[in-house]
């Protein structure tokens, strides 16, 4: 049943091509790997596998890889992906030697696959679980590891109409799961090889706040007008900044509405989409001196009300120069990464649609995570941080300790497993 489910699958992404660029990317990355492979891959090397869906994925094997890497660099890195978003951002990641898109789960790619790369080991991390590959790992005797994966009750493997699929689990050497839900849920169908570790993830942000950079645009205008941005001591003194990261339209109609009445606060957007119409979008929403990152310089961002990220790779450094933080996709399909804003030891504001996200039910608990429904909730909230200082400084110090506090899973596998 999961061949011909394959089979129909490959049939309905050749039509998709034909209207997606996205998918006519993925499309033609996966039919070059192995010719990619055939022409990297050093017979005579050790590769352990790593296999992302996409960036986040990636984001949280990281860790792992490179701790690999530092203390066993007689082994090759092999990186795969599944999604162009993870292999387009990625493609060029020192920490790997060889990195591709995975090929499409059938039995001839998996052999061909495994065949020309002779891993010595597989790491998949959190959802992936590929067939054939798996069985044919199982079948040639190579470890496999899942990663930071996490189980609920309603995924298929814990039906009773996906008991054949959920043999799959059974190929796994081992998997290092984020709670104890998870390994509950793996015990009930009997697979006992399950370490409860937390997420790679926590790590991998920690990781993010010692490489931030310094951005002196955006220190100026957090300090506002002065000499080479800095504060003088005959001006005002400096408004506390909010930073608003992967925003969307329904998020900035929220927050931008509460910032166009309060001057007494700056703003700084990351927009999740960064095109020209959704740029000027926002602006046409702003009612406030706003600047375009890449179209500024140092002495106009220091005179301006909010500062909006127009490029990719910035946010998990402006998040260092706010106040609060809110991250957006909570009125839509999900919540984007909210650990990223509470490393910093701020507080950190979302949407709704935030079940689904341990982390940010973990941040809610801890009190340093607020959940808002609408404008309403907004600026309750706003009014409690502007009126009581040390209860927002609270809320800070809550959202970075729970972040500290979960650190260390990728020590915790790292030391589980053989090489």
């Amino acid at each position: 049943m999961y061949n011909l489910i394959m089979i129909l699958y490959m049939g309905g992404v050749a039509i998709a091509t034909l209207f997606s660029r996205k998918v006519r990317t993925m499309w033609r990355g996966e039919h070059q790997a192995l010719q990619v492979l055939r022409e990297k891959v050093d017979p005579a090397a050790r590769y352990v596998w790593f296999h992302a869906a996409s960036l986040g994925e990636f984001e949280q094997g990281r860790p792992l890889m490179e701790k690999i890497r530092r203390e066993h660099p007689a082994y090759k890195i092999l990186l795969t992906f599944f999604s162009p978003s993870g292999y387009e951002v990625r493609k060029n990641y020192p920490g790997a030697d060889i990195i591709c898109y995975l090929p499409i789960d059938t039995v001839s790619n998996a052999r061909r696959f495994l065949r020309t790369v002779r891993p010595v080991m597989a790491f998949f991390i959190k959802y992936e679980f590929w067939y054939n590959y798996l069985h044919i790992l199982q079948h040639r005797r190579v470890p496999v590891y899942s990663v930071s994966s996490i189980f609920r009750p309603n995924q298929i493997f814990f039906r009773w109409y996906g008991r054949g699929y959920g043999r799959v689990l059974r190929c796994f050497t081992k998997f290092f799961v984020q709670n104890e839900i998870s390994k509950e849920l793996l015990g009930k169908i009997g697979i006992t090889e399950v370490e409860i570790v937390g997420d790679t993830r926590f790590d991998r942000v920690v990781q993010i706040k010692e490489a931030a950079r310094q951005l002196p645009v955006v220190e100026a205008f957090v300090n506002g007008p002065g000499e080479a941005g800095k504060p003088s001591a005959d001006l005002p003194a400096k408004r506390s900044v909010f930073v608003a990261g992967s925003s969307w339209p329904p998020d900035e109609d929220i927050f931008i509405r509460y910032f166009n009445r309060h001057p007494e606060w700056k703003m700084i957007i990351a927009p999740h989409v960064i095109g020209e119409d959704h740029l000027r979008q926002i602006i046409g929403k702003l009612e406030c001196k706003a600047v375009r990152y890449t179209q500024t310089t140092p002495e106009e961002a220091a005179q301006a009300d909010c500062l909006i990220i127009d490029c990719f790779g910035l946010l998990s450094s402006v998040y260092h120069y706010g106040q609060v933080s809110y991250v957006g996709g909570g009125f839509g399909v999900g919540i984007h990464n909210v650990l990223e804003a509470a490393v910093w030891g701020m507080p950190v504001i979302f949407g709704p649609n935030n079940q689904r996200f341990q982390e940010a039910q973990g941040l809610k608990a801890a009190g340093g995570g607020y959940e808002i429904g609408n404008y309403d909730d907004l600026e309750l909230l706003m009014v409690q941080f502007n009126s009581d200082p040390q209860e927002l400084a609270r809320a800070g110090r809550k959202a970075g300790a729970f972040v500290e506090s979960l650190t260390g899973a990728t020590d915790r596998v790292f030391s589980s497993i053989q090489l």
